[in-house]
């Protein structure tokens, strides 16, 4: 037999790991980024053009590189982080496999120019999958400026699977706010097709987070700071009361590297525990310092999972830290173990003994000692007597005829008439029945039917609004006081691309700023409480489902909305309220499934019941 095992071209081993390290445009930008922040940048400038999928340049002030470590930076495994296995155990650098500009060029057009302060003139290499096109010796500023044009312009399959430009653009903005997060040292800026997004000035951490999320994230944070022997605690953490109904803005940093930690993220939401209002999701930026010997960050290719030695004690530490700090900042409610010393016994009353208190009362007081029985009803009679002589000088003035007391009538006790006598009195017979604050019964000719009150709800908006939304605009109930509420950019510049269906369904903009929407009314069917809620479930919703065509766009919309202001399980519906769902349910051109395609109603027939008996 023929030998079978050989050892793969280089071109296509590339492409095999770009598979790995590059999912999506936002990958070229995290690993580009993590390069410029290794070379000791202090200013890293990001554009793009359509999401990255047609050109990514990034520009830094690095140290940049020699004609030859730039021709050696785009083979398999070159690197200059680490030398032996030892140094992955003592990592200071994001990266270290020396995977990522090969599996770059693999699947791109990539042009970079490099410059080393103390040289005269720069490099410029041209690559196209894998193949150097030219080498040259050019022009450039010191530092390092690489661009990447056509991603995956020869794998096809996986260019079909990205998403619409706006899903991707939003994957770009959250790696661009992971790095930044995590060294405000560094000034950063992105532009997207011409337009600036961000623009973040060297600062303190603090300052970063308010730059990014907006200025009036700067009153919810709160300090957390501890330094112990295995592991050292800062950032912030939010107060309980902006806490949202999304995760969109929780951090974690382990020295300096943005990381995904279920463990940990659960010591922070025990921290946070009787503090929250229910499905809501605490914001927190968290620096964890820890000794590089005691993680393992090589596990994943994008290198935000880690293994740490003593998960249970990082657990336990951060979880007190944050207890701490919000009972220190007055957020939580605290023990107080000060005493008043003005609530003390004096010195001198030590000895004395407690004497009771007298009391004087007068035994011979007697409310009815001047009273007798009989002379109740004597005044009485006397006071009948005074009542009918008011009548005796009347006289009628069409007769002149004096009235006799004797002969009026007055109404008796007992009720003879009927006030709604025109009316045959019937009762309402119950129709529907709920059970466990979740399903309405109702019966049906042959059988029994069960209803999923949320999902049946759900299906009926859902219709409302597409037809508010395509057909005729929905009533909107006005405001007393304007609604303000905050966002950051991102989330504000998704609001602007739906703010016209949003409108259709009964919302009414008075003006969007830059973090903040004003709102002057909002549908009848919401109040006022649940808006923010609202608002924030549809923007969670649609970061990541934007769909190019219209009609998706608003179909996702009315799913989301519908979804959010249905009943809810555990909602105590009365017979009326029941009886009204069912009648709309029924009214529904699509009845017996949700609009994402999940059973509403069930019924159960006489026969499988008579089943049950036997």
């Amino acid at each position: 037999m023929k030998d079978v095992i050989h050892l793969l071209p280089d071109h296509v081993a590339n492409q095999i790991a770009a598979g790995e390290v590059v999912q999506r445009p936002a990958s070229v930008i995290k690993e580009l980024l993590e390069n410029s922040i290794d070379a000791k940048a202090s200013n890293i400038q990001v554009y793009i053009k359509e999401a990255g999928k047609i050109l990514i340049t990034i520009v830094d002030n690095g140290v940049g590189m020699s004609l030859t470590d730039a021709r050696l930076s785009f083979e398999r495994h070159a690197t200059s982080k680490i030398k032996a296995a030892e140094d992955l155990f003592s990592l200071q650098t994001k990266g270290f496999r020396g995977e990522a500009l090969a599996s770059i060029a693999a699947i791109a057009h990539v042009e970079l120019k490099t410059r080393r302060e103390e040289d005269e003139v720069g490099t410029c290499i041209r690559i196209e999958g894998s193949e150097i096109i030219s080498q040259d010796a050019c022009v450039t500023s010191p530092g390092t400026s690489i661009s990447v044009k056509n991603l995956f312009y020869n794998i096809p399959a996986r260019r079909n699977f990205l998403k619409s430009d706006t899903v991707e653009t939003r994957h770009i903005i959250d790696e661009f706010q992971r790095v930044s997060l995590a060294h405000p040292h560094i000034a950063f800026s992105l532009v997207h097709n011409s337009s600036e997004l961000f623009q973040l000035p060297d600062t303190n951490y603090r300052q970063r987070i308010t730059n990014i999320l907006g200025g009036k994230t700067n009153e919810k944070l709160v300090p957390v700071n501890e330094n112990t022997e295995i592991l050292k605690i800062s950032g912030f953490v939010g107060k309980p009361e902006y806490a949202k109904r999304t995760r969109g803005e929780q951090f974690f940093f382990v020295n300096d590297r943005f990381i995904k930690s279920p463990y940990l993220n659960h010591a922070v939401t025990a921290a946070f525990e009787g503090l929250l209002k229910d499905k809501c999701y605490p914001s927190y930026f968290l620096y964890l310092q820890v000794d590089p010997k005691s993680i393992d960050i090589n596990i994943h290719p994008t290198k935000t999972e880690i293994k740490f030695d003593d998960e249970h004690a990082l657990y336990a530490i951060l979880r007190s830290a944050i207890k701490h700090s919000l009972g220190q900042f007055n957020v939580a409610p605290v023990l107080d173990f000060e005493r008043d010393p003005t609530l003390d016994t004096p010195y001198d009353y030590e000895k004395k003994h407690a004497s009771a208190p007298h009391v004087e009362v007068d035994r011979d007081f007697n409310p009815f000692k001047n009273e007798q029985r009989g002379s109740f009803r004597n005044d009485y009679k006397q006071e009948s007597a005074g009542w009918e002589s008011l009548y005796s000088g009347l006289k009628s003035e069409s007769s002149g005829i004096d009235p006799d007391v004797g002969q009026i009538e007055f109404e008796s006790e007992e009720v003879t008439g009927n006030l709604f006598g025109a009316y045959k009195s019937e009762q309402v017979q119950n129709t529907t029945f709920q059970l466990n604050k979740k399903f309405i019964i109702t019966t049906l000719k042959n059988g029994m039917l069960v209803i999923d009150q949320h999902r049946a709800h759900t299906r009926i908006l859902y219709e409302e609004l597409l037809k508010s939304i395509t057909v005729s605009a929905a009533v909107s109930q006005q405001l007393l006081f304007p609604l303000i509420l905050q966002f950051n950019q991102p989330e504000i510049e998704l609001l602007k691309g739906i703010k016209d269906s949003l409108e259709q369904t009964g919302f009414i903009f008075s003006e969007i700023k830059s973090d903040s929407v004003e709102i002057t009314g909002i549908p009848t069917l919401i109040l006022e409480s649940e808006v923010e809620m609202l608002l924030e479930q549809l923007l969670s919703d649609f970061e990541n489902e934007i769909p190019e065509n219209n009609f998706s766009q608003t179909d996702l919309l009315a799913k989301s909305l519908a979804k959010s202001m249905a009943v809810k399980s555990g909602n105590l519906l009365n017979s009326t309220e029941q009886q009204h769902i069912v009648n709309g349910l029924f009214a529904c051109k699509e009845a017996s499934i949700t609009p994402f395609n999940k059973p509403v109603f069930i019924t159960l027939p006489v026969e499988e019941l008579e089943k049950k008996f036997m």
